[in-house]
């Protein structure tokens, strides 16, 4: 045990009454949303990395935060899993997320290495038997070390590319061990930085035969859980390969893997992606690829990935909506891969940064769920397509070029366009949020 949170209190329920910071007003997780506890709804994980290896550097400055944890010893990492178990009682979460250069030093050669992840991993285990969270999912870092700085699977040294794959081995050990209910994969640097040195052929099919090799494994160790890959479309790389939803779908079905391989989504990628949260939600949605996601926010006067706590509730509820319209999640959860701003020194906003952002999903998944028994939208939705419900406009899909001429010219068609009526909808939406 550590004193890191000394005098911080459990954090409960207390409603929208409640007066301490150290509560809940939003978050009660025996709350029954559309025939589901809300903490089965949302699935909560904390992030090992930002929460308790991050240093509090920017682009322009270096560490802020003085951790008694940060070292490269195992006495070190087993200090920090005690804080972040201390934490997670604090919280209550259900999950936790980490990489294996979260939990472990990095030892003189790759086998020290694994070692010392075998041996936090035992420790680890023994403090989720003793009524700690479960692993959401875990993951390996395939980016901070220099060795990483060409790429993992695209990397054009071949054994950069042996030494990841042994990497991602002992993270699906490590994940399987202590029964986590994912493996996620963000290809950090896979990517380039100009084309000048760049085989690009070469590097998605290394990419690609890289993946298969995850899934490969996957089921030779009796893994049940869903293999997620996370886009991103640049930083650390200029260039990145898996640019966002449809781009790594269109990977998975080039290798194969549309079946096998599901997203994590982050609404920081794909505000960096020009799209929206709820947009990337819904494409995995369609596509029958949706499997997790990271909750955090970017700062939109910045021009990299800032990962802060979410504040937003109409944006929250738009991606709960999509979500909850898929039935929910499977395997996956709601992680908060978001981290501090770096003048938040004190443990106490570590702490608040996660009960803030656990009551903002909380309002989010319940106006979600309230503009989803309304049912206006989705009536708003069904009306605007309903012309594709006539066999009469089904033939226009099969009839070719030729038979949709015939029919226009016919029926003499001279079509006028019909409202949108955006503005109508989004009035209907702020009625929930």
């Amino acid at each position: 045990m550590t004193d890191f949170f000394q005098g911080i209190p459990a954090i409960t329920f207390e409603g929208e009454e409640g007066t301490s910071d150290f509560a809940y007003r939003h978050y009660n997780a025996d709350e029954m949303i559309l025939g589901k506890r809300m903490e089965d709804h949302l699935r909560f994980a904390v992030a090992w990395w930002h929460s308790f290896a991050w240093p509090g550097g920017d682009p322009f400055g270096g560490a802020t935060f003085e951790r008694p944890w940060f070292g490269e010893t195992m006495d070190l990492a087993r200090m920090k899993a005690d804080a972040a178990f201390e934490l997670f009682a604090i919280l209550g979460q259900p999950y936790f997320c980490f990489h294996d250069a979260d939990i472990r030093p990095e030892g003189a050669d790759f086998a020290e290495t694994t070692r010392n992840l075998e041996e936090i991993v035992d420790y680890i285990g023994q403090k989720m038997e003793a009524g700690g969270p479960k692993l959401l999912w875990g993951t390996a870092n395939l980016f901070t070390h220099r060795r990483f700085m060409a790429g993992a699977a695209t990397n054009p040294d071949p054994d950069v590319f042996a030494y990841s794959a042994a990497t991602v081995k002992t993270c699906m050990d490590a994940t399987l061990k202590l029964g986590g209910e994912n493996y996620v994969l963000w290809g950090g640097r896979e990517g380039y930085e100009t084309l000048l040195n760049t085989d690009l052929r070469r590097e998605r099919d290394n990419a690609g035969r890289f993946l298969q090799m995850v899934v490969e494994y996957k089921h030779k160790i009796g893994f049940k859980g869903a293999i997620l890959v996370e886009p991103k479309p640049q930083e650390p790389s200029k260039h990145q390969y898996d640019y966002d939803v449809a781009t790594v779908y269109g990977f998975l079905k080039e290798f194969g893997l549309e079946n096998e391989v599901k997203m994590n989504i982050e609404q920081g990628h794909a505000i960096l992606a020009g799209h929206s949260f709820e947009h990337e939600l819904a494409m995995a949605a369609t596509m029958g690829i949706l499997g997790s996601i990271d909750m955090n926010r970017n700062d939109y006067q910045s021009g990299w990935d800032t990962d802060q706590f979410p504040n937003n509730v109409p944006e929250i509820a738009l991606a709960y909506y999509e979500i909850l319209k898929v039935g929910g999640f499977s395997s996956g959860g709601t992680n908060f891969d978001a981290k501090l701003r770096r003048q938040s020194l004190d443990p106490a906003d570590l702490v608040l940064a996660h009960v803030g952002a656990m009551d903002v999903c909380a309002r989010g998944l319940k106006a979600a769920a309230r503009m989803l028994e309304d049912s206006g939208l989705e009536d708003a939705r069904q009306e605007r397509y309903s012309g594709w419900d006539t066999a009469a406009a089904k033939q226009h899909l099969t009839n070719g070029l030729d038979g949709c001429f015939d029919y226009v010219i016919q029926n003499s068609l001279s079509p006028e366009p019909r409202s949108g009526r955006q503005e109508r909808l989004e009035n209907l939406i702020n009625r929930f949020v």
